[in-house]
């Protein structure tokens, strides 16, 4: 590749303060040199009756964010045992604009959360709910940042080397698929 490879970030939380929008920060930090986009998952709430008035422009500027990437990195909270709901509404509404743009597309999963699992459910939910989509879903490692509110210095840089170190092997692993 002879320009810089293209990553798009996906937080699966809207806080401005949110510690999977700093991982997911990390991870492109990580991932090295690239074009670094964050999506946004500000989106209306799936409904039939608006997707019947056509695809709302935020929906296919997501969309078109994904096509354009050459890879998508997601850092999901855990919210209840399971991905929030504005993650899964994301996924939703992708599925709805007829150009499948996670079809064949690697990615990379992570999460941050307050528990002490780091976000495991939420990643096993993520996976499942990625499916239909027929993305190319990086099997590991797997990238837990658990007290995620402690995690991150001043900077947003994790603290910890070793979870760094992980979250390093990943987004080589990501890296390698393109």
């Amino acid at each position: 590749m002879t320009t810089p490879p293209k990553l798009l970030g996906i937080s699966g939380a809207l806080r401005r303060a949110s510690t999977n929008t700093l991982l997911v920060r990390e991870a492109a930090r990580a991932f090295g040199a690239c074009e670094f986009t964050l999506a946004s998952l500000r989106l209306p709430l799936y409904d039939g009756d608006l997707e019947a008035e056509g695809i709302p422009a935020e929906v296919t500027a997501l969309a078109d964010q994904i096509l354009a990437a050459d890879a998508v990195v997601i850092s999901t909270p855990e919210y209840n045992k399971n991905l929030p709901g504005v993650l899964k509404n994301g996924l939703d509404w992708l599925s709805r604009t007829g150009n499948a743009p996670l079809k064949n597309k690697p990615v990379a999963i992570l999460s941050a959360a307050a528990g002490r699992a780091g976000g495991e459910r939420a990643q096993f939910s993520l996976r499942h709910c990625l499916t239909p989509h027929f993305a190319r879903v990086l099997p590991g490692p797997e990238v837990t940042i658990a007290a995620s509110g402690s995690a991150f210095d001043a900077e947003g840089r994790l603290k910890d080397e070793k979870s760094f170190e992980f979250l390093g092997t990943l987004m080589a692993a990501l890296r390698a698929e393109l």
